[in-house]
């Protein structure tokens, strides 16, 4: 294990012992659903950057991933639209984290008449080495994690969710991302790290290593403010902002053209007729908004119409859309 998963590993073993609130992370809204109660203990450890639930991606009881556990606030929200026996798989490679959310666990059951503790299966692994078949998870999701990783060692990360997953499996993410610089002594400072501040890539660095891994469709469905790095309390001479973004990666086929990314843009028609055929595949009714991917909207802005108006990135995608 190399300084960096060291120093990792350290600070969440102590955050697991000793449950300290905000660590590294946002407090986020949690969500309120009926019948969920979400023991307070799992609260004060919910450390990451946003959120990976979404009511969409958990249809028809899907078999989900879970990695990085935390206190198991996300598993437990996972398990209320599954509720099967081995439902939902967690997986950390620290002891004590594990160890604390199955103390967790319990406290949850005896909220929540409808969970039962065995809906989860914890498993102790590496992000990079995950102990799951290939092709056997609907959604795989991580909160705050892959942004601690080295390029190879993300590459890896990414590369084993591809692998577990189904066929248009997704894997949903929320990560902090930065577009400014950050110089080396930010980035070689293993502590910051560990904390989710100083591994944060660029959004189009960050969506082009999903890219690379095979995933076919990328959807950003919130971007948001998160850290700020400033002169007086970091090794930096100006100030850095930091933001976390929520985004699905679908193991969809990688199109001839290129991935689908969908960064929150959209066209609409206001000319004539009733609606504007591209022939690609796209129909732009008139006075409605289509979602498009970033293909898309180059494409369309390729017809120099001046009866379509194209947005530009809102980085909030909710579904629908061109392709």
């Amino acid at each position: 294990m190399s300084n960096y998963l060291e120093t990792t590993h350290d600070v969440y073993k102590e955050a697991a012992l000793t449950p300290d609130i905000g660590l590294c992370c946002t407090t986020n809204p949690i969500w309120e659903l009926p019948g969920l109660k979400i023991p307070k203990i799992m609260q004060e450890m919910n450390y990451g950057c946003g959120s990976t639930v979404h009511a969409r991606d958990l249809t028809n009881n899907p078999k989900m991933l879970y990695v990085g556990v935390g206190g198991g606030m996300e598993l437990l929200q996972f398990s209320y639209f599954n509720r099967q026996k081995g439902g939902v798989i967690g997986v950390d490679v620290v002891d004590e984290m594990l160890d604390a959310s199955r103390k967790n666990f319990k406290i949850a059951e005896a909220e929540n008449d409808w969970f039962k503790s065995d809906f989860v299966v914890l498993k102790k692994g590496d992000a990079m080495n995950l102990p799951v078949e290939d092709n056997s998870i609907d959604v795989a999701a991580q909160n705050c994690l892959f942004n601690i990783f080295k390029e190879d060692d993300l590459k890896k990360a990414i590369a084993e969710m591809y692998r577990v997953l189904k066929p248009h499996g997704r894997l949903v993410m929320s990560d902090p991302t930065c577009e400014q610089p950050m110089n080396d002594a930010l980035r070689n400072d293993d502590r910051l790290r560990a904390l989710c501040l100083s591994g944060s890539l660029p959004i189009k660095d960050y969506v082009k290593m999903l890219t690379d891994a095979g995933f076919g469709t990328i959807e950003i469905r919130a971007r948001k403010p998160y850290r700020i790095l400033d002169p007086k309390h970091y090794e930096t001479k100006e100030l850095i902002y930091i933001e976390s973004i929520e985004v699905a990666a679908i193991k969809d086929p990688m199109p001839a053209d290129g991935p689908c990314v969908f960064t929150g843009k959209a066209a609409i028609y206001f000319g004539d007729e009733d609606y504007v055929d591209d022939k690609n595949g796209h129909i732009l009714l008139k006075n409605q908004p289509l979602a498009i991917c970033d293909k898309t909207a180059a494409a369309l802005a390729s017809l120099n119409r001046d009866d379509i108006f194209i947005s530009e990135s809102t980085y909030h995608y909710d579904g629908g859309g061109c392709c």
